[in-house]
């Protein structure tokens, strides 16, 4: 589950939450099926308690949002983007380690 301040992003909220947002977006596309997704995690949930009011943090699940992971090219999971100004600025494939999404993200803050 979720951390209080991870965004649960889906085909509904995504304009909201991710286009239309006036701070940077982290997002992390999973699935529960995932291992390297399980190990992600808690680290998404520390970015997204500790980036409170210079970013965004969220998850949208590629099995329940298929439009979203096929709109973004999501062929591999985890993949994290970094949307900024409703454009996506940056992505990674694969399980990182906290400093390296940490890099991340600070280069768009």
């Amino acid at each position: 589950m979720a951390g209080k301040n991870v965004l649960t992003l889906t085909e509904s909220n995504f304009q909201t939450e991710v286009l239309d947002s006036d701070q940077p977006v982290l997002i992390d596309f999973w699935a529960v099926w995932c291992g390297p997704c399980r190990m992600v995690a808690p680290l998404v949930e520390q970015l997204a308690d500790e980036y409170v009011g210079r970013a965004k943090v969220g998850k949208i699940d590629v099995d329940n949002n298929r439009t979203l992971a096929t709109q973004y090219g999501i062929s591999s999971i985890p993949t994290m983007m970094v949307f900024k100004g409703g454009k996506v600025v940056e992505q990674i494939m694969g399980a990182r380690p906290k400093p390296a999404l940490i890099e991340l993200l600070d280069r768009h803050i």
